[in-house]
């Protein structure tokens, strides 16, 4: 055998043999190449997609938030109530139910139920909201609820992008796995009986 190129041979690559086989791996398998650019282009699409997602839906929700928070600020107003009877006990929140008495802006007298501290007087000053029809209601959103808004929703949607990406990863090494399996199934199929010097019948 001569010994210029033997098949096996240690050492350096001849020259000019060296770029072309960089990086070569004979067993690397096509399904390994279709895994290793599906892994790829998934995590450019978690890097871009990701913050895109969260940055959008949280200004969105952002934005319609912030809507609200005028809007309830312009249709909800403090009035002071007072207390139309003692409060006694406590509850499992710090606060009872109590029916209090105010007088709207045009001099019509309201009454209405909201919750106080336990141990407040009949006639104690009590802060409460109402909207434009004088009923009570609930204290209008502010500059916080928005922004908690924003970010609750934006880190929602960052969640929900970054377990698509690992269900697609989780999928697709899935279903390469499966024809992997297939292929070695049928590869040993073709060589065990030559291996092992038996002969299927």
């Amino acid at each position: 055998m001569s010994t210029r190129n033997p098949p096996h041979a240690s050492g350096p690559l001849p020259p000019g043999q060296e770029h072309a086989a960089k990086g070569t791996n004979p067993l690397r398998r096509t399904s390994d190449r279709v895994e290793s650019w599906l892994r790829g282009v998934l995590m450019l699409l978690l890097a871009v997609g990701l913050p895109v997602a969260a940055l959008s839906a949280g200004t969105t929700a952002y934005e319609s938030s912030l809507r609200t928070v005028r809007a309830q600020a312009a249709e909800r107003q403090e009035v002071t109530a007072r207390l139309t009877s003692d409060i006694d006990g406590v509850t499992t929140n710090g606060k009872r139910g109590a029916e209090v008495r105010w007088t709207d802006a045009d001099g019509t007298e309201r009454t209405g139920s909201t919750l106080v501290e336990p141990g407040t007087a009949e006639g104690a000053a009590v802060r409460v909201w109402v909207d434009r029809d004088g009923g009570l209601t609930s204290p209008p959103m502010n500059g916080f609820d928005a922004s908690f808004a924003g970010w609750f929703v934006g880190g929602m949607a960052a969640a929900g992008v970054a377990v698509a990406y690992a269900a697609a990863r989780a999928g697709a090494c899935h279903l390469l796995d499966r024809r992997r399996y297939a292929q070695w199934a049928a590869e040993w199929d073709v060589v065990e009986p030559r291996w092992s010097g038996r002969h299927h019948r």
